[in-house]
């Protein structure tokens, strides 16, 4: 009754406008049947100083490298909130 954790990149999706999105599985195994399993999440950013922590295989952080030198069809603009000068009223009763 041997208990095992393995943990992999499920998901690798690069979209057009360069970010890449990872999608890692996690699978408890008991005498090999996988019993349980929990998933995690994120987008990287075109050269995040992530990656490599995130793409903890050579094979996966090679690719990213490699699309990030490449021109991306629809440049990556991180989102920058609007900055407002606008004040709310309050009133008290």
């Amino acid at each position: 009754m041997a208990l095992e954790e393995t943990i992999y990149i499920s998901q690798f999706n690069i979209m057009p406008n360069g970010t890449i999105g990872v999608q890692k599985t996690t699978n408890i195994t008991k005498d090999g049947v996988v019993i349980s399993s929990s998933y995690w999440r994120c987008v990287l950013a075109p050269n995040d100083p992530q990656a490599t922590t995130v793409l903890d295989e050579q094979y996966y952080l090679d690719i990213a490298n490699y699309a990030w030198s490449q021109t991306s069809p629809q440049p990556y603009v991180p989102y920058v909130p609007p900055v407002t000068t606008e004040v709310l009223e309050t009133t008290t009763e």
